[in-house]
Order: C-alpha cells, then sequence, then structure tokens
C-alpha cells in the first residue's frame, strides 16, 4: 500500500504513539456522544425538527398496520326472512334470512362472504401481513444497518407502501387481497424501526431516552387520525388508497429535509460525512465545533490511554476495516452479551406484541362501536408513554418495563373474567383499553431498550430480529378464539414477559456503543467500577 495513503487511516484510529502525559499534540478526538455534550448540543433546534419529521413515518406505520380493523371487521347484518330469529348467531340462521345493513362492499367480510366457515381466512391474512412485517424487518434491519442506510432504507420502505397499498384497493378477489397484504407486510415491517433509529441516534445520551419515548406519540396519533379516515372512508377500498397516499406525499415533502445518521456515517468509515452532519447541526444549534476537532469510534476512544504499536501497513488497513464493517446477527450471536439481550429481547417483544395488536384487533369482538373503540385505545396510549418516559428516566428502563407489562398482564385477566354480554361488555372493553394503556407503554420502552442494548453496527439489526418477533402474525390468531378466551392468553403473556425482563441490564445513563469491540470494552470498564 502506498505510504501516501497512511494518513487517512489513521483518522479512524488513535495515534500510533501517544505522549507520556497521556495527551496528544494532534487533534481532538471526540465520540459522537462526547461531541454531543460538549459542541453540538443534545437536543437543540436541529435535532427537534429531525426528531419530529422523521417520527412523521410512525403514523404511516399505523395506517398500514391497523388498517386491517376496519378493511376486514364484519358489518352489522339484518334479519330479511321467515324463520330468521334476532337472538340467533349468523351461521345459526338459514341462507336468504339475513343481509348486510351497510354496503356489500364496505368490508372484505361482507364482499367476499368471509363469515362462518370463510371466517378463517379473516385471521390467514391479517397473520400473512404480519409475517411479511416479520420477513421484512430483518431485511431492511440489515440493509439499513450496511449498504442503504437508515434514511436510504426508509425511502425505499415508503415507496414500496404506498404503491402495494394503493394497489391493494383494486383486488379483484381474496387471493390477490392476500398476496399484495403480504407484499405490504415486507415494507410495513421496516418502518417504525429505521425511523426509530434515524431519529434519536442524533441525539445526545441524556435526552436520548425520553426523545425515543416520544415517537410512539406519533404511532398512536395516526391510529386516531386513521379511525376518522375509516369513518369518511366506510368502502375498504377506499379506505386503502386514502391510507396509502401519505406514504407518497412523505417520500415527496419530508424526506428531502432529512439527514442521514451520522453514527451509520462513522462505522461505515464515512468520517467526512460524518463530521458535516455534526457541523451543520451544531451550526443550527448556535453553536460550532472547532476545526482541529475529529470524529472517533468508541473502541478507539476506550484505548486511548494505550500505547498502539507500529505494525505494516497492510495490517493495519486490515484492522481499521474490520473495526468500521464488523456487525452482523452472527457478531451478535457469537458475543456472549449481546447474544443473551437479543434472545431475552426477542422473547419479550413476543409476548409484548401479542398482548398490544391482540387487544387492539380484539375490538371487533367486542360488540361496540368501532370507531370509538379505535378511537379510545389510541387516546389512552398517549399518557401511557408521557407517564412511562417520565418514570424510565427516573427509576430505570428495567423496573418500569417489568411494571407496564403486569398491569396490562392484570387487567388482561379481569377482562378473561368479566362476562362478554349486557352491561358487562363495557367493562371488558375497558379492561382491553387499561390492557393497551401498559402494554403501549412496555412495546414504547422496549424500542428504546433495546437500542441501548446494541452498538450502531447492529443496533437495526437487532431491533428487526426483535421486531420479527413482534411480528409472527399470533395476534390475529388468538383473536378468532372469541371476545373471553383472547384475555386469558394475552395476560399470560403480560406476566410471562415481565418475568424475563428481570435477566436484562438496566441501560439508563449508560453509553450508546458504536461498535461491538466498544460493547464489550464498555461492559468491562463498568463491571469493574
Amino acid at each position: 500500500m502506498p505510504t501516501q495513503n497512511l494518513p487517512e487511516l489513521w483518522d479512524l484510529r488513535q495515534p500510533l504513539v501517544v505522549p507520556a502525559n497521556g495527551r496528544s499534540n494532534g487533534p481532538e478526538k471526540l465520540t459522537i456522544d462526547d461531541m454531543l455534550l460538549k459542541y453540538c448540543g443534545e437536543f437543540g433546534k436541529w435535532q427537534l425538527r429531525h426528531f419530529v419529521l422523521t417520527s412523521l413515518a410512525w403514523a404511516l406505520e399505523a395506517f398500514h398496520t391497523m388498517v386491517m380493523i376496519f378493511a376486514d371487521h364484519e358489518p352489522r347484518w339484518l334479519c330479511t326472512g321467515p324463520g330468521c330469529q334476532v337472538q340467533a348467531q349468523l351461521c345459526e340462521l338459514p341462507p336468504g334470512s339475513w343481509d348486510w345493513v351497510d354496503r356489500h362492499r364496505s368490508s372484505t367480510v361482507s364482499e367476499w362472504g368471509l363469515v362462518c366457515g370463510e371466517k378463517y381466512k379473516v385471521g390467514l391474512v391479517q397473520s400473512l401481513f404480519f409475517f411479511g412485517c416479520m420477513i421484512g424487518a430483518g431485511i431492511f434491519g440489515h440493509l439499513s444497518d450496511s449498504s442503504l442506510g437508515r434514511k436510504g432504507s426508509l425511502t425505499i420502505i415508503c415507496l414500496l407502501n404506498g404503491i402495494l397499498g394503493c394497489l391493494t384497493a383494486f383486488s379483484p378477489n381474496y387471493a390477490i387481497y392476500t398476496l399484495l397484504r403480504f407484499l405490504s407486510g415486507l415494507g410495513t415491517g421496516g418502518v417504525g424501526m429505521c425511523a426509530f433509529v434515524l431519529a434519536t441516534e442524533p441525539i445526545g445520551p441524556t435526552k436520548r431516552g425520553v426523545a425515543g419515548m416520544s415517537a410512539f406519540y406519533f404511532f398512536s396519533a395516526g391510529i386516531a387520525l386513521l379511525s376518522g379516515i375509516a369513518y369518511v372512508f366506510q368502502s375498504w377500498r377506499s379506505l386503502y388508497i386514502a391510507s396509502s397516499i401519505p406514504s407518497i406525499v412523505f417520500i415527496a415533502i419530508i424526506v428531502p429535509f432529512l439527514s442521514e445518521s451520522p453514527r451509520w456515517y462513522l462505522v461505515r468509515g464515512k468520517t467526512k460525512e460524518a463530521m458535516k452532519v455534526m457541523r451543520h447541526m451544531a451550526l443550527s444549534n448556535g453553536t460550532t465545533i472547532p476545526q482541529n476537532v475529529e470524529l472517533i469510534l468508541d473502541d478507539d476512544a476506550n484505548k486511548s490511554n494505550n500505547v498502539v504499536t507500529l505494525k505494516d501497513d497492510d495490517t493495519l488497513l486490515e484492522e481499521a476495516r474490520e473495526v468500521i464493517l464488523k456487525g452482523s446477527l452472527l457478531d451478535i450471536l457469537m458475543l456472549p452479551i449481546t447474544r443473551v439481550r437479543l434472545l431475552l429481547a426477542i422473547m419479550i417483544n413476543f409476548c409484548c406484541a401479542i398482548v398490544y395488536y391482540g387487544l387492539s384487533l380484539n375490538v371487533v369482538n367486542l360488540d361496540t362501536n368501532l370507531y370509538i373503540n379505535v378511537l379510545l385505545n389510541a387516546i389512552f396510549e398517549l399518557p401511557s408513554y408521557t407517564i412511562t418516559a417520565i418514570m424510565a428516566d427516573k427509576f430505570g428502563r428495567k423496573p418500569v418495563t417489568i411494571g407496564t407489562m403486569w398491569f396490562s398482564g392484570v387487567f388482561c385477566l379481569l377482562g378473561s373474567i368479566i362476562k362478554s354480554y349486557g352491561i358487562w361488555k363495557n367493562l371488558q372493553m375497558l379492561c382491553g383499553i387499561l390492557g393497551i394503556f401498559g402494554m403501549a407503554g412496555t412495546y414504547n420502552l422496549m424500542f428504546v431498550y433495546t437500542m441501548e442494548m446494541f452498538p450502531t453496527v447492529v443496533r437495526n439489526t437487532a431491533l428487526g430480529c426483535t421486531t420479527q418477533a413482534s411480528q409472527t402474525g399470533a395476534a390475529p390468531l388468538v383473536v378468532m378464539m372469541g371476545s373471553t378466551l383472547p384475555f386469558a392468553v394475552f395476560s399470560v403473556c403480560g406476566i410471562v414477559g415481565g418475568l424475563l425482563l428481570f435477566n436484562l441490564p438496566e441501560t439508563l445513563n449508560r453509553p450508546l456503543y458504536d461498535t461491538m469491540a466498544g460493547l464489550e470494552e464498555g461492559e468491562v470498564i463498568l463491571s469493574n467500577t
């Protein structure tokens, strides 16, 4: 390798020889967290604008996910012929003795007759959507950590969602509808994950937790807005178009104003691009970064007091590449610290998703006003985010997450005991709302928790795995059990998930590492202090 290339390589690592006094006469080398604290500001105007614009994508995820509640619901029916008994179940009535109250095309159920022996098809298409989300989360989790980056992945995802959502509105039959919903799931599975990481990585360590948990306000607001859209567009075909167009608008109007994550730039070896974002951030926040300041990875910072011996050029180049590029699912599984964390996070997210999505979809079984029920669920989620954000920053991620899971589990247990008819159905609905209140907080916290447990090079990969676990498609199948039994399943999931959380570490006020080596060395340092 030519000698003139060595300065570029040294920019990625510490000086080869450190003076005896521990100080370097060269540039001031800082990690991103240190630079945020010292020069840029942890949460200034730049971060606020970037956070809000990026988090709007959460509302889009709510549209594409929760649209199934309205598109696939069973409309009201009415007795119209002889032999029809008002109190009878729909499947007990003779053919031709009943008809849909609303238009036949208001729902996929009424248009394609997905009732009685065909009812399983409703749960099937919803499960396949979540199965698509599971696959998509893994795909885009890897791509956003590697070649595409956070911003590039989010752009492609929103484009896919917008196009496929509109195409779904023109499905000629159930088979095509199912296929398009599965393909839509591939994109939807990565929306929140990419938006969350892109929005929170430029934020300082003491503000990251509260900001990250605030991202879910946009998801709940999206659900509330969707209930209004569904009330206006009561045909399932027009509803799919109305809920998909905002994804195209997001790409055209919002994405051009977003910046790629400086952490992703840094771990990919694009130090100049990372510094450009940091300087622009500092300027927008009313500060400046001195010219002699450079960004380094955290594993280099951990070695800043060590003497590094000079090696041949090829060996040094190879090590620099390892520092930049190392980070995959295999690396997560090979390192004991991250392997245990990932497996536990997967199981906890699986339990969390069954409860959260299950309670959201279970509104179709409660025999209450669908639009009002969905709206109430969304409204009750909002204070949950505020309370958990405040408590998690005061008491820590771990105890608050355990508390929210058990809170939800207890009310789901009560919902399984309460009868589902007469005046009792309103109490069961209240138990469902309080169950969502608790589990929404858990879902919120688990995103922040997972982000803080894994370094930048594998952060989206780890989030992709946990998101996959939360989108296995089990929730719609549980909902198909009826109105009471699902509550019992939700209760068990909430309690078991809380027990699993006891095995995770606390991450409050811990550093946000960039590399696997940085995480391993940092944990050793923390364990020795």
